[in-house]
């Protein structure tokens, strides 16, 4: 069986380790997983490396060397490690906090996919790098400016990729997850209302049931990644397809 390769950020908790899961159940994928906590997970098939995201000398420390070599049939990335950052409205923002935020949500994963770019543009794989986003890039959101700026601004990186990766036919996506049952919720509703006008709606999202889990996502995020020809265009979101 020809291998696959799979790179994935944010694996170690909420959708990034359903996602990890989820790949780990196909075993022609080899899986490199990059996390601040490694899980010490006993797969053959499996690497972790432990690294702060939000540390960007020591990511680029590292990229060079950071993606495995080799004849693979599909190579994945999936830039997931993502943080809420603070919960508060502008003119309340720290400026450590919102340096914090841009790395991890936005300068990592251009290090990134600029590195993964490089490595494999000359190769004949099938080659995808899903940028995990957010509604909040098309839909302010108050007590937000920072998220909501960081995945916006993703999004726009992911567009550009797409058109200068013409030639190369690397595929590139930004894809919204939905409402996700995972620890950014809990962070979410733990905030001051003063500070997030929504905090209720957020709250009746999880009274409700209407938070979708993490490995029903996982699943639709791997059949975007199995199927992009299925896909038109850069922004995706899990909500507008069912698999099939």
């Amino acid at each position: 069986m020809a291998k696959s390769l799979l790179i994935l950020t944010g694996h170690s908790q909420g959708l990034g380790r359903a996602i990890l899961d989820t790949y780990l159940q196909k075993r022609n994928f080899e899986i490199l997983a990059i996390s601040r906590t490694c899980l010490g997970l006993d797969f053959p098939q499996l690497k972790e490396i432990s690294l702060d995201l939000s540390e960007l000398d020591k990511l680029e420390k590292v990229l060079e060397t950071l993606f495995p070599k080799g004849d693979f049939e599909e190579i994945h990335l999936i830039n997931n490690a993502g943080w809420i950052g603070e919960i508060k409205p502008v003119g309340k923002l720290n400026p450590s906090n919102l340096k914090k935020l841009m790395s991890i949500n936005l300068l990592a994963p251009i290090c990134l996919t600029n590195a993964f770019v490089a490595a494999y543009q000359n190769q004949n794989s099938k080659r995808i790098v899903c940028n995990i986003s957010s509604g909040a890039a098309q839909k302010p959101v108050s007590g937000w400016s920072e998220y909501c700026s960081s995945k916006a601004a993703l999004a726009m990186f992911s567009m550009v990729c797409e058109k200068e990766n013409e030639h190369t036919g690397i595929r590139f996506f930004s894809l919204a997850p939905g409402i996700v049952d995972t620890g950014m919720q809990d962070q979410i509703r733990s905030v001051d209302e003063k500070d997030f006008p929504d905090l209720e709606r957020f709250k009746s999202y999880k009274s409700q049931g209407a938070l979708s889990s993490a490995q029903a996502v996982s699943q639709k995020i791997s059949y975007l990644l199995s199927n992009p020809e299925k896909f038109e265009g850069v922004l995706q979101d899990v909500r507008d397809f069912e698999l099939t």
